[in-house]
């Protein structure tokens, strides 16, 4: 075994080196891990003892050969030799290096190693394409490498940004690659296009063995094909980048195909993947990420949406106060958000005082001047704008024209309004309409407090775009699976048996309660002038009051001793 290894490093020695440093010595010491064409192979690195690793039997139809690597968080170094420089490795999670083989070269080499203390679990393949594939990042001008297949992945709460290197067109071994920047023609790589593709792993995943196997589907262009979704296909005159909504503990994988369609051939680059959220972070990571003070505020408000639900029309009040709430939280929440640095907790707590605040304005303003279509107004506006959301939730939302801020609020806004308009013959459907909605709603946002599920985007996406000035370019696609049709079936469950339970208790009843303040003034009335009614000698509020705080002071006073204090006459 020991003169194998040793007519293999002086084979590797006696080979001429690639273009980028390809072909380096491996580690005699710790062995060499072999890796076969198109094969995944599992393994683990350890910090104290790198590994250099060997591929052989390259086909001579092979131009060039992408080596990938792949790990669920910690991160990976790969290099084409020992020494690391900027130019020639690459750190992270998913990692790739693009060897351009030479002439009669059937083996190549590569260094791998770990800074991580743990030791880290990794997936790697490797990946030969013909001299027609186009070259996956073979016209960088950005990153570090000079020929760089990866794929760049920044995120924050609002969003996940991808950026990649534009590709060059094929050659065979031995000779010199096209240049990138002359000429615009069609035998230049201004022909080729790029598929950007997106595939969810399920819902509530987070295990590293879940995340390797999902991975081994998105490697290769005919797997990427059939199991992802295509989100958008970019030209060469486009950004080689790409927004999409962050999905907070959902796990994604990205990938683009670049295609040459004179040759009817592509080649992927290296897959990336990302849970929006860190493994590592000791607050709000990844296994932890609903806070208590979410859970709280939700499931109240679940609560009373529930109630709303099946009866909000009977007590109307309360229904006004709910809308009200909604009203004034939204848009407080924004305000705040946009114009503090204040904590997401300090923020909820205002919201819920502010929304409250709200709900009591809007029963005082129906108690006091009894105006029913302002008051149906804002029913009508946050049923229409529940519509609206679920509107822009389907594929139309992520239509191109849509992504000019102008045009999405004005159109949102015209759906929302359109609502109020198109039910002001019957108030009272419209009335019950947004009881069972909005009040079943209720519930679905609770339930994502505790369970994943993507129909809290419905509304989530659009204070999203109020808050984030760079939103609108995202694609909001999100995955649909288990949970999100068990919640969905509840909403729908939910909505109708409330809507139907006040539509059959409400018959034959008046549409609305009377003007509150006008009955009160007609009562107060009748008392002051019917002498006979009990009520007239009820003493007023003030005198009441007042009776009260003295029993309460006798309840304090000391009681006297008892006995004679006045002397007895005779």
């Amino acid at each position: 075994m020991g003169l194998l290894r040793l007519l293999v490093l002086a084979v590797l020695a006696s080979e001429p080196r690639v273009a980028g440093g390809a072909e380096t010595v491996g580690n005699s010491s710790e062995g060499l891990l072999e890796f076969y064409i198109g094969k995944f192979r599992y393994f683990k690195l350890n910090r104290p003892s790198p590994e250099d690793a060997i591929l052989r039997h390259i086909s001579s139809n092979a131009s060039f050969l992408i080596f990938q690597i792949h790990s669920q968080y910690q991160n990976t170094t790969i290099s084409f030799s020992k020494t690391l420089l900027h130019n020639t490795s690459g750190t992270g999670t998913d990692r790739g290096l693009v060897f351009i083989l030479r002439p009669e070269q059937s083996m190549c080499t590569w260094h791998l190693e770990t800074l991580d203390a743990e030791p880290v679990q990794n997936m790697a393949i490797p990946l030969t394409y013909s001299e027609r594939d186009p070259v996956p990042g073979g016209c960088n001008l950005e990153f570090d490498l000079n020929i760089d297949p990866n794929i760049y992945l920044e995120y924050n709460f609002f969003e996940t940004t991808i950026k990649f290197a534009p590709a060059n067109l094929g050659y065979a071994r031995g000779t010199n690659p096209l240049p990138c920047d002359i000429g615009t023609g069609r035998d230049s790589r201004w022909r080729l296009l790029y598929d950007v593709y997106q595939y969810f792993l399920p819902e509530n995943d987070l295990t590293q063995e879940g995340l390797l196997k999902h991975l081994q589907r998105m490697a290769e262009v005919p797997q990427v094909k059939a199991s992802a979704i295509k989100v958008v296909t970019l030209t060469a005159n486009d950004r080689t980048s790409v927004s999409f909504s962050s999905l907070r503990g959902q796990g994604v994988i990205y990938n683009v195909i670049v295609r040459d369609p004179l040759l009817n051939t592509s080649a992927a680059y290296v897959p990336a993947h990302t849970y929006a959220c860190s493994f590592e972070a000791k607050e709000g990571n990844c296994s932890s990420l609903r806070r208590v003070s979410t859970k709280v505020f939700f499931t109240l408000f679940a609560l009373l949406g529930l109630f709303i639900c099946f009866f909000g029309h009977r007590f109307w009040k309360t229904e006004l106060f709910f809308i009200g709430f909604i009203f004034m939280g939204f848009f407080f929440y924004i305000l705040i958000t946009r114009l503090t640095l204040l904590t997401y907790d300090v923020r909820l707590i205002l919201t819920a005082v502010a929304g409250s605040v709200g709900g009591i304005l809007l029963v005082a303003a129906w108690w006091r001047f009894g105006i029913l279509l302002f008051c149906m107004l804002c029913v009508g506006l946050v049923l229409g704008f529940l519509i609206s959301s679920v509107t822009f939730f389907t594929p139309l939302g992520n239509l191109k024209i849509f992504q000019d801020d102008g045009v999405f609020w004005v159109t949102f806004s015209c759906v929302a309004v359109l609502i109020p308009v198109v039910f002001m013959g019957c108030l009272r459907i419209l009335n019950i309409l947004t009881c069972g909605f909005i009040g079943s709603y209720s519930v679905v946002l609770a339930s994502d407090s505790y369970l994943y599920t993507s129909l809290s985007y419905i509304t989530l996406n659009v204070l999203k775009r109020a808050l984030n000035v760079d939103f609108h370019r995202a694609f909001t696609n999100v995955p649909f699976q288990t949970n999100d049709f068990i919640i969905l079936a509840v909403w729908g469950m939910l909505a109708v048996s409330g809507i139907t339970l006040q539509i059959r208790r409400e018959r034959g009843r008046p549409f609305f309660p009377p003007h509150p303040y006008k009955l009160w003034k007609r009562e107060r009335e009748r008392r002051v002038t019917n002498v006979l009614d009990p009520s007239y000698h009820i003493p007023p509020l003030r005198e009441r009051l007042c009776g009260q705080l003295t029993q309460i002071k006798e309840l304090f006073r000391k009681e006297q001793p008892a006995g004679e204090r006045t002397p007895l006459l005779l």
